[in-house]
């Protein structure tokens, strides 16, 4: 189904919703095609959501972080979890709703394989179990099965609450910089080194040097999703070498750049 419009996102959001929430089945799912710069704004659901980006780059955001979703990666989003959804891109998107699947904490992002990928391909043309159906009932066991093995990605950015700190945050995802330090941030913060360590772990649950490391990786994939030149990504995003950020890239996700890009390109 394809975005063009206001009306177009209100409807969707609208039945969507209704199915998802009041099937008397135990999973739901959907699929949709997304227009770049398009926002689903804030929403939740009484079921564990698996929220697939066959292609494009798609970012989640709730209260307490952002969650990057780059091709052939998903989000698992626990029920009731407030979120919207921004497209960085054009985005298919397929998503499954899961009454009985249980995730507690945080969203977390998931490498998706080939069988999934082409598992998920064929649930969404059912949209739910056919009781009269062996086959669509394996196929939705099966996918299930299959979700609770794939690995986890760290692909989650967490946000600050404190404003000022929040602020810095957002200002660094605008203008990445791997070099950026404790000292110049705590100055701004007109905070001593400690405290600013302590703060930002407290705020965050991770220390400001891996934060800085995944933010720079965030903040690049929309323009490798894009096209763009790794040695260009690379300066782009703060790096002084594509070597660097290829090492980089390859500790966060586990492949080069080059050889996941390829990996996306395989599965679109």
């Amino acid at each position: 189904m394809h975005l063009n419009s206001p009306d177009d996102i209100n409807t969707l959001i609208s039945q969507g919703f209704h199915l998802i929430e009041h099937a008397a089945d135990p999973v739901v799912a959907l699929a949709r095609q997304y227009p770049g710069g398009l926002l689903i704004p804030m929403h939740r659901h009484s079921r564990t959501q698996f929220l697939y980006a066959r292609s494009g780059v798609a970012l989640v955001v709730t209260e307490r972080g952002r969650w990057m979703i780059p091709p052939d990666h998903a989000l698992l989003i626990p029920r009731g979890i407030e979120h919207r959804v921004e497209m960085f891109s054009g985005v298919e998107m397929q998503s499954v709703y899961m009454r009985d699947y249980d995730h507690s904490g945080h969203p977390c992002v998931l490498s998706v394989n080939e069988l999934v990928c082409s598992l998920l391909a064929e649930v969404v043309k059912l949209q739910k179990p056919d009781v009269d159906d062996e086959r669509s009932g394996l196929l939705f066991d099966l996918l299930l099965h299959e979700i609770k093995r794939l690995p986890v990605r760290e692909l989650g950015l967490p946000f600050p609450e404190k404003p000022a700190l929040a602020a810095l945050c957002k200002a660094f995802l605008k203008a990445p910089d791997p070099a950026a330090d404790i000292d110049s941030w705590a100055e701004k913060m007109g905070m001593s080194r400690r405290s600013f360590t302590r703060l930002f772990r407290a705020q965050t649950g991770v220390s400001f040097v891996t934060w800085r490391q995944q933010a720079c990786i965030f903040a690049s994939l929309p323009k490798l999703a894009s096209g763009e030149p790794i040695t260009s990504v690379a300066f782009d995003t703060g790096y002084e070498s594509a070597a660097a950020y290829t090492t980089m890239f390859k500790r966060m996700l586990g492949s080069s750049p080059r050889d996941y890009m390829r990996q996306q390109a395989g599965y679109a």
